[in-house]
């Protein structure tokens, strides 16, 4: 297959600004970029899909360019129904080098900041310089600033759209940059630079947008949302993103398989068969948590949420490090204690049991386990030497249901 045959293949084309785009991904040797506003310190699995596909163009023969937003993050991509909350400039400045270091240890692209050529810019420039270029009524029919129109948009976010323009304008001329890569809610951002290269320069450039990648209630991935995955293991650890991925609808994983990884066609058809002839083995699931997981850490990090899972399914507990632990029950339910406490009363005061009768109906039923060994003393008193790595006490209620002791 061509490159755009396997794209269109992987579904990750949604719109091209002019057929005659798709001879020269083809042939290789386009400078594009894709640019992400520094909200955040970190990228998220939304980012990713995106990035991922710029990394299959730079694997063609194409070069990438990272366009970190110093100076758009300032104002703010449009949302479709609120203004944006402003951030600072220490917190543009600090987001800015999580990101570059994220992108260039993750994809090894070319990164530049857009804040180093919009800041000395003055107001008259540009407005004569790029605001002449742009019709009032062009700008109200694209679909970001229709959609605000009724709740209202400010001066300052509607001007978003000429500054990314600026932006293409500034790498054509300056990197002979000819395609923006982005996700499907760039489309009118990017036609717009189109049409400025074209107005201002007389010059032909190229946009390429991909479907938004969306969770399973169709929203899509981000920080707004409140669903993100990051790709930062301190704020999403390798274990948190392989249950996530390892427990995805199944309507969801081929598809995934094509969009999220860089397996090649031949790869995914094979897994497709095999999972479809043991689904429940979830070997498509495991193969996208793998290779994911190595693409976006390491294959270190792959193998320690597999032996985390393992270890909680089984109720291994001991076998795991403090680190190991600490991001199995990042999230888990936590109740403090300083002194020693008799299981049915902790069980109690924990809330893991709704009374004592409850509590000694599933200690005398070998339903709790403490560090994953079954007890059935309800005499059985819980000690700081019961604590694992002298903190924490590990709490099963059932066959899925954990609670973290934290023995101060």
């Amino acid at each position: 297959m061509t490159l755009y045959e396997d794209l269109e293949w992987r579904g990750l084309i949604q719109d091209i600004s002019s057929p005659e785009l798709i001879d020269k991904l083809n042939e290789g040797g386009l400078t594009f970029y894709i640019g992400t506003d520094p909200t955040a310190d970190s990228m998220h699995i939304g980012h990713y899909s995106s990035f991922l596909i710029s990394k299959r163009l730079a694997n063609a023969g194409h070069h990438p360019i990272l366009l970190v937003g110093g100076g758009t993050g300032l104002i703010g991509d449009p949302k479709p129904d609120a203004e944006r909350p402003m951030i600072t400039k220490e917190e543009v400045e600090k987001n800015i080098e999580g990101l570059t270091a994220q992108a260039k240890r993750i994809f090894g692209f070319e990164v530049v900041n857009n804040y180093d050529w919009i800041k000395d810019i003055s107001t008259v420039d540009f407005l004569r310089d790029y605001g002449k270029f742009f019709n009032i009524n062009y700008m109200l029919a694209k679909d970001h600033v229709k959609s605000r129109l009724e709740v209202g948009i400010t001066y300052t976010e509607f001007s978003y759209m000429i500054l990314q323009a600026l932006d293409f304008l500034h790498l054509y001329e300056t990197k002979n940059c000819t395609l923006q890569v982005a996700g499907s809610d760039q489309w009118g951002n990017i036609t717009s630079g189109i049409e400025l290269i074209r107005k201002k320069i007389d010059k032909e450039a190229y946009g390429m947008v991909m479907p938004l990648v969306t969770d399973s209630t169709g929203k899509k991935f981000g920080k707004t949302e409140g669903n993100a995955l990051w790709l930062d293991r301190n704020k999403t650890s390798p274990y948190e993103l392989y249950q996530y991925l390892i427990n995805l609808e199944d309507s969801m994983i081929i598809d995934c398989l094509k969009k999220l990884t860089l397996l090649s066609k031949e790869e995914i058809e094979k897994i497709e068969e095999e999972n479809n002839k043991a689904p429940e083995k979830r070997i498509a699931h495991d193969a996208l948590a793998k290779a994911m997981i190595t693409d976006i850490h390491d294959e270190e990090s792959y193998n320690e949420a597999v032996k985390i899972s393992k270890s909680l399914f089984s109720g291994n507990i001991k076998e795991l490090s403090e680190q190991e632990l600490e991001d199995a029950f990042k999230n888990i339910d936590s109740y403090d204690i300083s002194e020693d406490k008799n299981i049915v009363d902790l069980l109690v005061e924990a809330s893991i049991c709704s009374s004592k009768r409850e509590a000694r109906e599933f200690v005398s039923n070998n339903s709790i386990s403490i560090n994953g060994e079954k007890i059935n003393d309800l005499e059985k008193a819980i000690t700081k030497e019961d604590a694992l790595y002298d903190k924490y006490v590990i709490i099963r209620r059932g066959k899925k249901k954990y609670y973290v002791i934290n023995y101060k």
